[in-house]
């Protein structure tokens, strides 16, 4: 049995599917069992056992991880990450769990200058000092996230952002979950750390100009410095301060540290990681005005 955390987020319920088709007893958590989990209840998919549990609760982890001989970690960031994910590898190491798959954070080292980087290099060695056998992905910026830029594009027309013209890595969940099932299911994969890219990096001018093909209007991207992104971000897309600092430590981190395709996926995988030209395609109507 394999449990999964984080079943309504990307990740996790991109992981759902991926597990589904391998025909994989799978159990599913989430801190809301009475609503679907989307694609996966509700619908024509085979049954998937759905369980509550909550990071916060620890009683209901020991209960969701009984008979489980494997986990896929992924939580959303927060200030709390460390402190959560630290916890539930403890409940697991003590349930009798072998093996977690945790999704960490490119940059993952103790003087990173992303503050959840740092904190993912935490539960990193924490995991390694646990004693379980233990698969860490790094992916780079979800392809779905750019979804949350589609209403600067369709209202003014812009992508605002502090990269310059850095490139940055995408990659699409669904990439991230097949990863995630063969390190599940592939002895051979796990036990290892890998970095995961899709097959180009692109910076946000290109962005820019990519949206302007799909939709027919045009899109231009518009340099701010950390300051004013960050304010931006702040007062305007009403982030809390902690997550504002987020995402512009990582804009920078592109411009520190450029940052260029693996091949990653393609070796565990044997195909190629989804582009972004056929995820704007896919998901073009958001960006449309």
């Amino acid at each position: 049995m394999i449990v999964v955390m984080g079943a309504t987020g990307a990740t996790g319920n991109a992981l759902l599917h991926s597990l589904l088709a391998l025909g994989t007893p799978v159990r599913a958590l989430t801190r809301t069992p009475h609503k679907p989990i989307p694609g996966i209840t509700g619908g024509r998919q085979k049954p998937v056992e759905v369980q509550y549990a909550d990071a916060t609760d620890p009683r209901s982890l020991h209960t969701a991880f009984k008979g489980a001989s494997q986990l896929f970690l992924a939580m959303a960031n927060s200030p709390a990450q460390v402190e959560l994910e630290t916890r539930v590898i403890d409940i697991a190491a003590h349930t009798g769990i072998g093996h977690i798959v945790k999704v960490s954070a490119p940059a993952a080292e103790p003087d990173s200058p992303v503050a959840i980087s740092r904190g993912h290099h935490a539960v990193e060695e924490h995991l390694r000092a646990s004693g379980l056998t233990h698969t860490v992905l790094r992916p780079y910026a979800f392809m779905q996230n750019l979804l949350r830029l589609a209403p600067t594009v369709t209202q003014g027309g812009v992508i605002l952002g502090t990269t310059g013209d850095a490139p940055c890595n995408y990659i699409d969940c669904r990439d991230i979950g097949d990863v995630a099932a063969a390190a599940l299911t592939s002895p051979g994969i796990a036990g290892g750390t890998y970095t995961l890219t899709g097959p180009e990096a692109v910076s946000y001018p290109e962005l820019a100009s990519r949206l302007t093909t799909l939709t027919g209007n045009q899109v231009r991207y518009v340099d701010l410095t950390p300051d004013e992104l960050r304010d931006n971000l702040i007062h305007n897309a009403h982030m809390p301060v902690w997550l504002a600092d987020h995402v512009t430590e990582i804009q920078q981190l592109a411009i520190a540290r450029p940052e260029a395709p693996t091949t990653t996926v393609i070796d565990i995988l044997g195909r190629p990681p989804r582009t972004l030209d056929a995820f704007l395609h896919e998901h073009h109507s958001p960006f449309r005005r």
